[in-house]
């Protein structure tokens, strides 16, 4: 049977659709970047475009689950649980009723501010560790279970922050060859304006070691 006389049978037409062919990837590409150019209108087409497609429901909500990472961050922390509960909706509940949590999802995460600071994060932590290796863990933060490796200076030194004023001290946590490195860079968008606030106050708070 041709391909119109399906589509006449079906009063629909057809949707090119080929999990394994260039149409899955550009669809699921142009989903991606109607969430992250924040349009909830497009998101949702290129959504039901896959689903009505037969796409997988649950790889689509983990596309999400990444996107809530990778895309939107801490700018919104609850993103992430936005889209782990449309992923266990859908799980637990199946079609059509979880539908609408994948388009609530969706929906949030197109409106969501948007950061990737965690995820130049990882890249850039991940670069660090392949360039330096398997550096030593500074003696003061080691764990020290037994009395030889309290004789060898393991965790001698360490400042327990709750004994301090807003829990914050002026300790080393870093190998030292690496110790002015910094892999987040928060932005000024959402929650992470906040995180940004607090690493500032921390750094410029803390208490001085004593020599």
């Amino acid at each position: 049977m041709s391909i119109d006389k399906v589509e006449a049978a079906l009063d629909k037409k057809a949707l090119p659709y080929d999990k394994d062919g260039e149409e899955h990837y550009n669809i699921i590409s142009a989903f991606h970047k109607s969430l992250r150019g924040g349009d909830p209108q497009a998101s949702i087409y290129w959504l039901y475009r896959m689903l009505v497609a037969g796409e997988d429901p649950l790889f689509i909500a983990r596309r999400m689950i990444r996107f809530a990472s990778e895309d939107v961050g801490l700018a919104d922390p609850g993103a992430l649980q936005v889209a782990l509960s449309a992923f266990e909706a859908w799980e637990k509940v199946g079609p059509p009723e979880a539908e609408l949590a994948l388009v609530e999802a969706a929906v949030y995460l197109a409106c969501a501010p948007k950061s990737n600071a965690i995820y130049l994060a990882e890249m850039a932590v991940k670069k660090e560790i392949r360039k330096s290796g398997p550096l030593s863990v500074p003696l003061h933060i080691r764990n020290a279970p037994t009395k030889l490796m309290k004789e060898l200076g393991y965790s001698r030194g360490y400042l327990y922050p709750h004994n301090y004023p807003d829990a914050v001290v002026d300790q080393e946590y870093m190998p030292e060859e690496i110790k002015k490195s910094v892999f987040y860079h928060p932005t000024d968008r959402g929650m992470e304006k906040e995180i940004k606030r607090r690493i500032q106050k921390n750094s410029s708070r803390k208490v001085k070691k004593d020599k």
